[in-house]
């Protein structure tokens, strides 16, 4: 299923959602521009979850430079699918989860998740040398807290019924559901395979997601809630 668009408008202007899809972009340009040396800027700035335990003995410069990569790995991607595929979720859920956090406090969490999700992949591929970019745990965090603050809105989605495909209205919490329950099967398939996910770090997937449903649970009594406006059409 592929998410096409949301009937939710936003109240204000979503300038950090914009602002981090513009800067996601241009930095998978400047990775462009790298040419060969690109796979190398890669490994420097993507999280590669083995560096985690020699990290956490060594402590000082190599500790505070794995936690950095924590976030930088966040704003890098592998490719122009990677990149939209990430951007378009973010710019379909991103600008109404902004709404109900206000900017500031969106910026913040939006990094937390991805923080977290990055951390659950890694511990559970402690093994790995492969670096893991990519918004997409950060993202998770955002349908998380979609999920939390507007369940019954609308979200045209691409469903597939073969050979034929149908664009339906589904309530966003079916939608993001079904997204999470695949997110799921797949990351314990993954685990029961040694982790071999086929380049999908699913385990940041969940993560993220859990840690935006937990954190807007916990917040959302505290934040202005939207009107009683298309959700429940």
């Amino acid at each position: 299923m592929i998410p096409l668009r949301d009937k939710n408008p936003s109240r204000s202007t979503p300038v950090v959602t914009r602002g981090l899809i513009v800067l996601n972009a241009a930095l998978f340009l400047y990775e462009l521009s790298l040419g060969s040396a690109a796979s190398d800027f890669m490994y420097s700035w993507g999280l590669v979850p083995a560096r985690l335990p020699a990290a956490l003995d060594l402590g000082g410069e190599s500790l505070g430079w794995t936690g950095l990569t924590l976030v930088s790995s966040m704003f890098l991607h592998g490719g122009w699918p990677h990149l939209i595929g990430n951007m378009w979720y973010l710019w379909i859920f991103g600008d109404n989860v902004e709404d109900q956090f206000g900017a500031v406090p969106f910026l913040v969490f939006y990094l937390a998740a991805g923080v977290a999700a990055s951390l659950l992949h890694a511990f559970t591929n402690l093994g790995s040398r492969v670096p893991t970019l990519g918004a997409s745990g950060a993202i998770a965090g955002v349908l998380g807290a979609y999920a939390v603050m507007f369940p019954r809105a609308r979200v045209y989605t691409l469903v597939p019924f073969f050979p034929f495909f149908q664009v339906i209205p589904l309530p966003a919490v079916l939608m993001l559901g079904v997204w999470f329950l695949f997110q799921f099967v797949a990351g314990a398939i993954s685990a029961s395979q040694g982790g071999a996910g086929g380049g999908v770090a699913w385990w940041a997937h969940i993560g993220g997601f859990v840690f935006g449903v937990v954190v807007t649970k916990i917040t959302y009594p505290f934040r202005r809630r939207p009107e009683s406006y298309a959700e429940v059409e």
